[in-house]
């Protein structure tokens, strides 16, 4: 069967290996996450969202969000804020710690963040966002993208006058969700917007947005003219989905997840990592949801996965974890396998 969507994707000097993205999601996509979502086929990944103010840069949750250790290329940061100037010395600070690509956030809708003007609320405001946009491009030699939403509220979607903006400023790729601030994740995403900012730009544009499997992919792209599409929520749990709809798009067949055995082994893979990247007690409790994901489409079937998954939040220790894990799955005790080695 011939490729439905097999077109290259680069951003500035970096050539993708497919169109499909992994969203940056704050306490989503860490380096564990990351990687391992690009071992499983994703294109591109970027950070979770860091911050633009230096008093927070010694904070342990930052120092852990510019850890780009052992992580392949292009390593793509994402940095919020509302200053110009913070902003522009935010990338210079991430570009010095190994950030290939810099991301600008104008795509989160979370009251925290546009308390401060910040995120999605920067696009209330066309003329703060453009020089925001212009000093990062300035401060630093990487590529700059843009995530944005379609605008601020459905009677101001404004999209289009900032990414023709961002395209003048230097902006190398423009991501846009399909939704405006005021739906946060509510409803269901519009792609009209989308298609309009397509046709008018020259530079990439990235589709966003209830796309959540390989079908879902290859109408969002035909709809829009997108060269490429984002997966947020969907990913979470499924860390082989991009890879399942970057098959997809290139060979017009489906690639079927893994079995159940083998997601558990890439399951309990995860939570190593995630353990050793986090230390113990902070990972034993990020791990909890990551679990909770992987599991929700058992416990949609079996009512005793959601029990399991209940009690499973009320472990203490990591190698509990990983023990009571691999009984679900039917796997060898992770601590017998160690000693075997």
């Amino acid at each position: 069967m011939p490729a439905l969507f097999d077109q290259p994707v680069a951003i500035g000097p970096y050539r993708l290996p497919n169109p499909v993205f992994v969203a940056p999601m704050a306490g989503v996509t860490d380096r564990p996450f990351r990687l391992l979502c690009r071992e499983l086929g994703a294109g591109h990944a970027v950070s979770e969202m860091a911050a633009s103010n230096p008093r927070l840069w010694a904070t342990i949750k930052t120092a852990r969000r510019l850890n780009h250790e052992g992580e392949p290329g292009p390593r793509a940061v994402q940095i919020a804020g509302a200053d110009p100037a913070m902003m522009a010395e935010a990338a210079r600070f991430n570009v010095e710690r190994g950030a290939q690509i810099i991301d600008i956030n104008m795509g989160c809708p979370a009251k925290k963040v546009c308390n401060v003007m910040a995120g999605s609320a920067l696009m209330a405001d066309e003329d703060l966002a453009a020089r925001l946009i212009e000093a990062v491009v300035a401060a630093v030699s990487v590529p700059v993208t843009l995530k944005m939403r379609t605008g601020p509220d459905r009677s101001r979607r404004n999209a289009l006058a900032i990414a023709r903006r961002a395209e003048q400023a230097g902006v190398k790729l423009v991501t846009i969700h399909g939704r405006t601030r005021a739906d946060a994740y509510l409803g269901q995403a519009e792609y009209d917007t989308i298609a309009q900012v397509k046709a008018a730009l020259s530079i990439p544009v990235v589709a966003n947005g209830d796309i959540d499997s390989p079908e879902k992919a290859l109408q969002v792209l035909r709809h829009t003219g997108a060269d490429a599409v984002m997966i947020g929520r969907a990913a979470q749990g499924n860390p082989w989905l991009p890879g399942q709809i970057a098959h997809y798009l290139k060979t017009g067949t489906h690639l079927a997840p893994p079995p159940l055995q083998a997601q558990g082994r890439l399951l309990l893979r995860h939570l190593r990592d995630h353990h050793a990247f986090y230390g113990e007690y902070t990972g034993v409790r990020s791990a909890r949801k990551h679990v909770a994901w992987y599991l929700e489409s058992q416990a949609r079937a079996d009512a005793g996965v959601q029990a399991f998954i209940d009690d499973f939040y009320r472990i203490e220790d990591s190698a509990t974890q990983l023990r009571v894990l691999a009984a679900h799955y039917g796997l060898p005790d992770p601590a017998l396998e160690r000693l075997a080695a």
